[in-house]
């Protein structure tokens, strides 16, 4: 799923208290005119902020975002992340050295580039968190509330995070963990309240705004660490800008339950009923192992539920909205996306058999400090390889048929 040309939008999380899962929606949303109160960085003008700012007038009083049974307006989500714009900016925070910036091309055109650790549960303070260091110029680095100790400081070592953001649920933690990394920490401010303080939006400023820095790093978010350390995967303002519904956490009941949720055995279809599902290979056999493990009659509703769903495969590949939707594919890609199968040239495999390689707008950049790993993890023409073996069948629908690297 892709937004609009027309309404580029940034993506905030709408909660369900009653659902395990989070979803994004889009919302948009402005800046304060008084720009050296908040020492805006011209990095934070890239096209999706071009774009939401110019909404931001039409929406400011609108819901941005729901969470714990508390609804939060544009203007109190704009007004929140200037507020830790500024705070911020108001911090002598360490900047990209040049050690970082030979061995790592990701550093910003005309800005400090620094890195800020964010810990917070998926909530308004999180998405405020971001987009206020998108604001002022740095690099946001979601921190997991698993993490033990050692991946925390791994993580903050790694990315040469100069501050912590954080709420007071996880102060003690952070503070510790930030002391011992030699970064900053700051509570998230408190979000405000609308009849005290107001943003003011105004729309002809946005077109002076410098929309030319799309490529810049926006954001770090690690790798589990499954097959090593884990790894920081780099996507850009532009990669962000090409995404626009994502689940924060993997959970084989919470999932099969929204599917359920959304369409009921009854007939009925929910109103804030989910449509696509995007997921790598591993995630679909563990839902399968789950549907397996269902009774006769939890099985049948799940059915009903996932053949209304459209699957996808790493927001590149995806059985059609309209058409005929093949039972075992991952579908055809999706516009703008780049697929091909790269056969092993030893010939081990089938003809047409080969590890699946994609291209995309919304496809990371490159892997945090690690020069080595990304030119391995792309070929020549920038397709990143996947390790998923596939092969396309008579109608040209991908199949993913197991891991081709561990």
């Amino acid at each position: 799923m892709r937004t609009s040309p027309a309404l580029k939008a940034i993506t905030v999380i709408n909660l369900r208290r009653s659902s395990s899962s989070s979803f994004l929606h889009t919302c948009r949303l402005g800046r304060e005119r008084e720009r050296p109160r908040f020492g805006y960085h011209k990095l934070a003008f890239a096209p999706v902020f071009k774009a939401a700012y110019k909404k931001g007038s039409m929406a400011r009083d609108s819901v941005a975002i729901r969470a714990d049974q508390k609804s939060y307006s544009y203007d109190q989500l704009a007004s929140s992340a200037l507020r830790i714009s500024s705070l911020l900016c108001s911090n002598d925070l360490k900047t990209t050295s040049e050690k970082t910036k030979n061995e790592n091309s990701a550093v910003l055109a005309g800005g400090c580039g620094a890195r800020i650790g964010i810990v917070a549960k998926p909530s308004f303070e999180f998405v405020a968190g971001v987009l206020g260091t998108w604001f002022s110029g740095c690099i946001a680095v979601p921190l997991a509330l698993s993490y033990p100790e050692s991946e925390l400081l791994h993580v903050m070592h790694d990315s040469d995070i100069s501050m912590v953001l954080s709420t007071e649920d996880y102060r003690e933690v952070l503070q510790n963990v930030a002391a011992k990394s030699g970064a900053k920490f700051s509570l998230i401010p408190p979000v405000p309240n609308v009849s005290s303080e107001t943003t003011v939006f105004d729309q002809s400023q946005a077109e002076k705004m410098d929309g030319q820095r799309g490529e810049d790093p926006a954001l770090i978010v690690y790798t589990s660490g499954t097959t090593g350390k884990p790894k920081g995967v780099v996507h850009t303002h532009k990669s962000i800008d090409a995404q626009v519904e994502f689940m924060p956490k993997f959970s084989v009941r919470g999932i099969w339950q929204r599917w359920r949720e959304s369409y009921p055995v009854n007939g009925n279809r929910a109103g804030d009923a989910i449509t696509a599902f995007t997921g790598v290979p591993t995630m679909y056999t563990r839902l399968i192992q789950g549907y397996e493990a269902m009774d006769t009659e939890l099985q049948a509703a799940s059915a009903s539920a996932a053949k209304q769903l459209r699957l996808m495969f790493v927001m590149a590949i995806s059985n059609p909205l309209r058409g005929a939707r093949k039972a075992g594919t991952v579908g055809n890609p999706l516009p703008g996306v780049q697929v091909k199968i790269a056969e092993d040239e030893s010939g081990s495999d089938a003809a047409g058999v080969g590890e699946i390689c994609v291209k995309s707008p919304s496809l990371f950049k490159e892997y945090w400090k690690l020069p080595k790993v990304t030119k391995d993890s792309f070929t020549a023409d920038g397709f990143f390889k996947t390790g998923d073996t596939g092969k396309q069948d008579e109608d040209g629908y991908y199949i993913i048929l197991g891991r081709t690297s561990g």
